[in-house]
């Protein structure tokens, strides 16, 4: 029995007898109020245009937004997996958010699902097109269009995340620093809105085809905000010469971690000794900043200014 069918149990007092009926409830009312902030901003409306379908539409029974809906609700309800629609294709408020014309039909399962999600495979079954540069400037108008006026400063973060794969999925690489097979994907987020996300294996470096996309996104907001000062924030896997010598002919400001090495301790020794003394006096933690001018042995074109934390 499917755990959103539940046995209620109600009296027919008129009649003198009782009777069992089958409802249907769901328990993600919190969807509601995703839906409600989608009607704000107009993701789901919008993010429909930048798919094609070239189904025949005689035949069609889902349509593309009848399908976007119930996937995109369901992962931010925690249901990652296709095979969680075989069951959520029966939820009365999944039904209600996806706008099925049909209320009383299902809506789509997991094969037909997965017709959104093939990528350069069969041509028999992939009918449903995407186009990625269209996602890619709906991610950064919905930023634009979230700030009333032009900011003065904005600070681009960019990370990769080792996320751990299950069974044999296509691409995948063992990954050492997480002992486990992993996917490498890049993101890059301004405070809490993401700009542009990119699924990469992980056998490559942390940084590849970052500087690309920070290409794509600084232009779009430079084209809207002329002189918005742009920050370039990242740790260590970003501190590349490729990167830097780009940020600073554009100009964009940047701040990258530095892996440790036995150069960088000289420039911080006077500091750790002011640090030590310092937890010794009081048994606090104390902190200590070092600016002084670094360039590698043979990787950066030239010196840089450089900051340590003792």
């Amino acid at each position: 029995m499917d755990p959103r069918d539940f046995w209620i149990y109600s009296p027919f007092f008129a009649s003198g007898g009782s009777g069992i009926s089958l409802v249907r409830v769901s328990s993600d009312g919190g969807a509601i109020l995703l839906r409600e902030a989608d009607r704000k901003i107009g993701l789901l409306r919008r993010l429909e245009s930048c798919f094609r379908d070239r189904r025949r539409p005689g035949r069609i029974v889902h349509r593309v937004r009848e399908m976007q809906v119930p996937r995109i609700f369901g992962m931010a309800l925690g249901y990652e997996d296709l095979n969680d629609h075989e069951q959520l294709r029966t939820d009365p408020l999944v039904a209600l958010l996806s706008g099925k014309r049909d209320r009383e039909a299902d809506l789509a399962g997991k094969s037909t699902l997965n017709r959104l999600e093939l990528v350069g495979r069969s041509e028999r079954y992939h009918k449903i097109d995407s186009s990625a540069e269209a996602i890619d400037r709906l991610l950064v108008d919905l930023s634009l269009e979230s700030h009333p006026q032009a900011p003065k400063e904005v600070v681009l973060g960019s990370d990769a995340t080792d996320i751990p794969l299950y069974g044999h999925q296509p691409d995948r690489f063992f990954l050492g620093v997480s002992d486990a097979y992993c996917d490498l994907p890049l993101s890059i987020f301004a405070e809490d809105q993401l700009l542009g996300v990119r699924l990469r294996p992980s056998n490559q470096d942390a940084a590849e085809r970052s500087l690309t996309e920070i290409l794509r996104i600084v232009g779009q907001l430079r084209t809207h905000w002329p002189e918005v000062k742009i920050v370039l924030r990242a740790d260590s896997g970003f501190c590349r010469e490729e990167i830097m010598a780009w940020c600073e002919a554009n100009p964009v400001d940047f701040l990258f971690g530095l892996i440790r090495n036995e150069r960088l301790y000289p420039p911080i020794e006077a500091s750790m000794k002011q640090a030590r003394r310092l937890h010794g006096s009081t048994g606090k933690p104390a902190r200590f900043f070092t600016e002084f001018a670094y360039r590698t042995l043979s990787r950066w074109s030239r010196e840089r200014p450089s900051a340590l934390q003792s």
